[in-house]
């Protein structure tokens, strides 16, 4: 029964992904001019491992400081937002015209405030991840059981007590759902981030666009392939941080076909 359970769950991918695959190879057999077979992908990956791995490690780093750095801002001004609303009405519009300014737009001037190492990609991932945190944050804080709250408030429990007990744990689903979009992002934003910081050359993003301006479509399929694994790994993690952390939840508890 488990073994079946198991192939109803991962036969499905793994046709998804083979069919992919053969549509993949027969457009690229009449494109290989603009679409590297999958050959020259994997002959790619095993041709550059040393180069491959320094600039997924640099993309990665880039990624995860940033990510770390935006859900911190995030969270801290969630907790206030939840607690003082004034500071909502404040802090939301601003965060609200970061979100809708276009990244490439501010890359150039990062560079230029921060110089070319890896300060501004940091800034730069940081801010492609903050406002999803920072909504699904305070939405999370403000989603408690009324009745919950009216316990600990008789029981005269502090706001850092009711922070911990309730607040948080509450928040808990909508934050783990802000992870599900926010930690591939990281890696949008690194890459972003590694097309706009000229004088650095390092990292996947700036392989893919070095690679397509020298048309080798192997190279830069093949750090595209990287990055894709990398976004599947944070997918992975995410999966399981929620299985762990949310087994009270009804989400984690849900049947599912």
């Amino acid at each position: 029964m488990r073994r079946a359970a198991w192939l109803s769950r991962v036969a499905p991918a793994v046709v998804a992904f083979v069919l992919a695959g053969v549509v993949w190879q027969v457009v690229a057999d009449h494109t290989q001019s603009i679409i590297p077979t999958l050959g020259a992908i994997v002959s790619a990956l095993r041709g550059n491992p040393h180069l491959l791995f320094d600039d997924f490690v640099d993309t990665l780093q880039e990624s995860v400081i940033g990510l770390l750095a935006g859900f911190g801002a995030a969270f801290v001004l969630a907790v206030a937002m939840s607690e003082v609303r004034i500071i909502e009405r404040g802090v939301m519009p601003l965060a609200v015209v970061l979100n809708v300014t276009p990244l490439v737009a501010i890359a150039p001037g990062l560079g230029m405030a921060f110089g070319f190492g890896y300060a501004p990609k940091y800034i730069l991932t940081a801010i492609i991840v903050f406002f999803p945190f920072l909504v699904n944050g305070t939405i999370g804080l403000r989603s408690v059981e009324p009745e919950a709250l009216n316990v600990l408030t008789t029981l005269r429990a502090s706001r850092l007590e009711v922070l911990w007990r309730l607040r948080l744990p509450s928040s808990l689903p909508f934050l783990f759902s802000a992870a599900r979009i926010c930690l591939p992002l990281s890696i949008v934003g690194a890459v972003v981030a590694e097309f706009t910081a000229s004088g650095y050359p390092r990292g996947l993003g700036y392989l893919v666009l070095t690679s397509a301006s020298q048309s080798q479509s192997g190279l830069e399929f093949a750090a595209i392939v990287c990055l894709a694994i990398m976004g599947v790994v944070y997918t992975a993690i995410v999966a399981l941080g929620e299985r762990r952390l949310l087994r009270w939840h009804v989400s984690t508890r849900a049947p599912r076909n």
